[in-house]
C-alpha cells in the first residue's frame, strides 16, 4: 500500500512514491521560486504551482506505479485566494516570508492584537482589500495545501489541516475553530475560509490523478518533518537546516508558553488524528543554508554547498574566527531584526579553511540556540536531535552541531523527511501503517554523531551581542 506525496516548497516542487518500508521512490523535483519585485515582497504564482505538482504527481505515478492514498505537505502561511466558480487566482499568491503587511502588524499590535507578519492573517486582508474591496465576491482562501488539494479534488473540496490553520494567525489559540475577533477586525468573511480537517484522514478522491486514490494526509512542512524523524512522542524533537532552520519538539499537551514563549519559541498544532490535537514548540532561525549559498555564490569561497565540509576540514579549528549568521536579523531566542551577520577575530592568518569553518560552526551555534530554546519554552529535555535537510550531510556541520549541543546528533536517512511524514500521514488514514507505534519505531538514523570537544559558547555569546541591535530601527521591532 504505497503512497503518492506531494511535497510543495519555497523554492522547489517535489512529487515521490512513499513505499510501506519507507523508502522513498520515484522522484520528481523541479525549482519553483517565487518571484520578488520589490525588496521585502514575495509573491507567487499559484496556477503554475499547481500545474507543475500535478505534472510531477503524474510522473512519479508512471515511474512508481499506483498508490493507495495521496499525501501533501507545504510551506507554510502562503496566502492564496481564487474565484469559487472559475477556480483562477485572482491575484499573485502572497508567499510567507512577505513584509508588505509589516506596516498593518504595527497597527494592530499598538490595538493589543498580536499577528505576524509572516501568517496568512493580514496577507489575506491585504489581498481582499486589493480585490474585494466590500466583500461581495464569492472567493476562497487557501495556504498552499488547500490550494493544492482542490487542485487534486478537481474543486470538489476546500479544506485545510489543523497543522497550517495554525500557522494563519486566523485560528483560535486552543485550535478550536477560526477566530471570530480577528476575522472581524480585519474585515474577513468566514465564507472564504476552508474547513479544517484532520491531518491525517480520508478527505476526498484525487480525481485529477489515475485511479483517484484518497488525499488522506495533510501537514505543514515542518510539522511533516517531525512525523518524518518519527518524533511522535513527547520529548522529541528535530531540527531541520535548509535556507532557514527551525527546531521543532513534540509535547506532551498545549504549551503554556502562548504565542511566542519568554525564549522566543512558537506554540504549534503539531497534527490532528482522531484523538485531537498533538501540540509541539518551534524555534526559528532566519538564515542558515543562505549562509553557505552566499560563501559560494557571493564571495566565491567554495564551488558547491557540498564543497564547504571539504575546505573547512582542512583546519582543526576556526583559529579564534566566530561567525553570526544573521544576514536577515536573529530569530529565537533573540528576535532581532536589525541585527546583521558579523565575522569577528580575523588575524592575518586567518584564511580560506579557517573562515568556511566559522560559518558552519556559526550556524551550528544557532542550532544549539534553538535546541536551548524551544527546551526552555516546552519545558522538556532533549537527549538527543534529529535532524534532516540539506545541511545534515555536511559531516563538519553535524559534527559542529553535536560538539555546540553537546549531545548526539542523529542523522535522518531521508535528506527531506517532510516528504516521508506526510506518507505516513496518509498511509496511517489507510492503513499502510497500523498506528503511531509503527512510526515511532520506523526511525533508523543514517549515522549518530556524539559531540567531541566543546565549543566556546560564551565567546559566541558575546559574538552574538556585538552582532545585535546593527539598524536600530529594526531591532525595534517586536513582531
Amino acid at each position: 500500500m504505497s503512497v503518492l506525496v506531494l511535497d510543495v516548497g519555497t523554492s522547489s516542487i517535489r512529487a515521490a512514491v512513499v513505499r510501506p518500508d519507507g523508502r522513498v521512490d520515484a522522484v520528481h523535483q523541479r525549482a519553483a521560486l517565487p518571484d520578488t519585485p520589490f525588496p521585502g515582497l514575495v509573491e507567487i504564482d499559484a496556477a503554475a504551482m499547481a500545474a507543475t505538482a500535478l505534472e510531477l504527481a503524474h510522473a512519479s505515478l508512471a515511474e512508481g506505479g499506483p498508490v493507495d492514498a495521496v499525501g501533501v505537505t507545504n510551506q507554510r502561511a502562503s496566502t492564496i485566494v481564487w474565484d469559487r466558480a472559475t477556480g483562477e487566482p485572482v491575484a499573485p499568491g502572497l508567499g510567507w516570508q512577505d513584509l508588505r503587511t509589516v506596516g498593518t502588524c504595527l497597527e494592530l499590535q499598538a490595538e493589543g492584537m498580536r499577528l505576524p507578519p509572516n501568517a496568512s492573517a493580514t496577507k489575506l486582508a491585504a489581498l481582499l482589500d486589493q480585490v474585494d474591496p466590500d466583500r461581495s465576491r464569492d472567493l476562497c482562501f487557501g495556504t498552499v495545501d488547500t490550494w493544492i488539494v482542490w487542485h487534486l479534488t478537481g474543486g470538489a473540496v476546500h479544506v485545510t489541516d489543523r497543522s497550517n490553520a495554525g500557522m494563519t494567525a486566523l485560528l483560535t489559540m486552543d485550535g478550536a475553530g477560526w477566530s471570530d475577533e480577528v476575522l472581524d477586525r480585519l474585515r474577513i468573511p468566514i465564507g472564504v475560509l476552508p474547513t479544517v480537517v484532520p491531518s491525517t484522514a480520508v478527505v476526498a478522491p484525487a480525481t485529477a490523478l489515475p485511479g483517484s486514490p484518497p488525499v488522506a494526509g495533510i501537514a505543514g512542512d515542518q510539522q511533516a518533518s517531525l512525523i518524518g524523524q518519527s518524533c511522535v512522542r513527547p520529548g522529541l524533537g528535530k531540527a531541520t537546516f535548509g535556507t532557514g532552520a527551525m527546531v521543532d519538539v513534540c509535547l506532551a499537551e498545549q504549551p503554556t508558553c502562548g504565542l511566542r514563549g519568554g525564549s522566543g519559541s512558537f506554540q504549534i498544532a503539531a497534527w490532528e488524528d482522531a484523538d485531537g490535537i498533538t501540540w509541539g514548540i518551534e524555534a526559528v532561525m532566519l538564515a542558515a543554508g543562505s549562509n553557505v549559498e552566499w560563501l559560494r555564490d557571493d564571495l566565491g569561497l567554495i564551488s558547491s554547498a557540498a564543497e564547504s565540509a571539504e575546505v573547512a576540514a582542512r583546519c582543526e579549528d576556526t583559529g579564534g574566527v566566530v561567525y553570526v549568521p544573521a544576514l536577515l536579523g536573529l530569530g529565537a531566542p533573540y528576535w532581532d531584526h536589525g541585527a546583521r551577520a558579523a565575522l569577528l577575530g580575523l588575524t592575518r592568518g586567518s584564511g580560506r579553511p579557517e573562515i568556511v569553518r566559522a560559518v558552519l560552526e556559526g550556524v551550528a551555534h544557532r542550532g544549539a540556540d534553538l535546541v536551548e530554546a524551544a527546551e526552555a519554552d516546552g519545558g522538556v529535555a532533549l537527549g538527543s536531535v534529529r535532524i534532516d535537510g540539506g545541511m545534515s550531510r555536511n559531516e563538519v556541520f553535524v559534527q559542529a552541531l553535536a560538539d555546540a549541543a553537546q549531545r548526539p546528533v542523529e542523522v535522518s536517512p531521508v535528506a527531506e523527511a517532510t516528504t516521508l511524514g506526510a506518507g505516513y500521514l496518509a498511509g496511517l488514514a489507510v492503513g499502510t501503517w497500523s498506528g503511531w507505534d509503527d512510526v515511532a519505531s520506523a526511525w533508523a538514523p543514517a549515522a549518530t554523531v556524539e559531540p567531541q570537544r566543546v565549543l566556546d559558547r560564551e565567546r559566541w555569546a558575546e559574538a552574538v551581542r556585538r552582532a545585535r541591535g546593527w539598524i536600530p530601527e529594526l531591532s525595534a521591532l517586536d513582531l
